[in-house]
């Protein structure tokens, strides 16, 4: 389709919205940053769409069956609500996933003028999971052709394996094919390789091993992958959440070449040996943020209120990097 110069002047507008929001972000310091409106969000998936963000977060299993989250915001700083991906779960996830509540920790990503939506169904402290796909035409609840279709299952897990397959991170490589990320506790941090348009996993090869605490219990989960510069950096939360003020969660994160690795740290230390520099940790009242994603030069994570008693709220930070390369967050 033959771009216009309307459709040019909009994305050019949408851009520097992002843009603007991004260093807005990094001007401000340490907590200055005051989010407002519905900051409910846990696992949040952060994307951007003609300027507007989106955040697509775990559901609750008490509204809307338990279905992913949506909220938007057109400046970053106040959230809305609106509403679920669907009413009701679709029937084959209570079938694969017996007990299954709510539906966990989504990403988003767009290729060729499709959205891809993963998310995870699990129970908690179970590896019978699954990962799973739903596609849309457009983040935009508003659009007519706003609709989520179901994609079925991407990748599971049962107690036969020895990974957990929630909390999906999907990259593209420079060669156009998209791996992804994913794993919580038990082995670690594992990949695989899927492929466009589906979305879907390329072969039933054995997921690639990326990351590994190297103790009990392997208390490593929520990746996320983002090339800067030629080099690829793997995200990940240490410790636990879902425990309000006495959560541990903190986000560390590996460098490599490749999105398959072998990803270090700051120290070189591999992140299959118990590598992983913290980024970000418990500050005060602000504790454990984690199950965080980047977009546009944003980092989206949640973390607990200690002064809500515990709540969980959105938390937004510009993703800096210094003369060596590294990522830095401020908090």
């Amino acid at each position: 389709m033959r771009t216009t110069r309307r459709t040019r002047l909009t994305r050019w507008i949408a851009a520097a919205s992002v843009g603007l929001l991004a260093a807005t972000l990094a001007a401000c310091s340490g907590g200055s940053w005051e989010l407002e409106g519905d900051l409910a969000t846990h696992d949040p998936a952060l994307a951007v769409q003609d300027g507007t963000w989106y955040v697509y977060s775990t559901g609750n299993g008490t509204i809307a069956n338990g279905n992913i989250q949506v909220r938007s915001s057109e400046d970053g700083r106040t959230w809305r609500y609106e509403g679920e991906v669907w009413e009701t779960k679709p029937e084959w996830i209570r079938e694969q996933v017996p007990g299954v509540d709510n539906l966990w920790a989504p990403e988003l990503i767009e290729h060729g003028g499709t959205w891809y939506l993963y998310y995870s169904a699990s129970t908690f402290g179970k590896n019978r999971s699954v990962i799973a796909l739903a596609t849309n035409t457009t983040l935009d609840p508003d659009d007519p052709q706003y609709e989520w279709v179901d994609q079925g299952p991407v990748i599971s897990s049962t107690p036969l394996d020895d990974f957990n397959a929630i909390d999906p991170g999907v990259a593209t490589d420079d060669d156009g094919t998209p791996y992804m990320a994913f794993g919580s506790f038990w082995s670690g941090i594992r990949m695989v390789e899927l492929e466009w348009p589906s979305g879907l996993r390329v072969d039933d090869a054995e997921p690639l091993h990326l990351a590994d605490r190297q103790e009990p219990p392997n208390a490593v989960e929520a990746p996320y992958l983002l090339e800067h510069e030629g080099e690829w950096f793997l995200f990940v939360s240490f410790d636990s959440c879902c425990r309000a003020a006495d959560s541990t969660y903190r986000i560390a994160v590996g460098r490599a070449d490749a999105p398959t690795g072998p990803f270090v740290d700051r120290d070189g230390v591999p992140l299959l040996a118990g590598g992983g520099t913290v980024l970000l940790e418990t500050d005060g009242s602000r504790v454990g943020p984690g199950g965080q994603s980047v977009s546009d030069g944003v980092m989206a994570f949640h973390w607990y209120d200690a002064d809500l008693n515990g709540q969980f709220r959105l938390g937004l930070a510009p993703v800096e990097w210094d003369a060596d390369g590294w990522p830095v967050l401020s908090w």
